[in-house]
């Protein structure tokens, strides 16, 4: 499993509201992926948005923030967005109280703790 935090600055004057629109328009898409495990859309007090996302490869995560992502954001937000890929290494999960150790990309599929 692999999670990825993508960043972008919110335009000055874009209300909270107006971003939870932009994000609701989005999810058909998200929910479309069969690779994305799951998605968090994230702000902060600083002005900036993230999606937190759990892809099932860090090439499924590259597929779907290519050019035609970048451009939307570019368009959308007025900046280029970041991004920041890290294997998931154990997975605690209070909501269902598992606890998952996750295989290296090499290894396969995750495992149970």
């Amino acid at each position: 499993m692999m999670a990825e935090l993508v960043k972008f600055k919110v335009p000055e004057g874009m209300s909270r509201d107006e971003l939870l629109a932009l994000a609701h328009e989005t999810t058909a898409d998200w929910a479309a992926n069969p690779d994305l495990l799951r998605k968090h859309y994230l702000l902060d007090d600083q002005g900036f948005s993230y999606g937190f996302y759990l892809w099932k490869s860090r090439n499924a995560a590259e597929a779907a923030h290519g050019e035609a992502f970048r451009a939307r954001v570019r368009e959308k937000f007025g900046c280029e967005p970041t991004s920041s890929h890290f294997d998931v290494l154990l997975n605690l999960d209070n909501l269902t109280g598992s606890i998952a150790e996750e295989l290296s990309p090499e290894q396969g599929a995750a495992r149970p703790a």
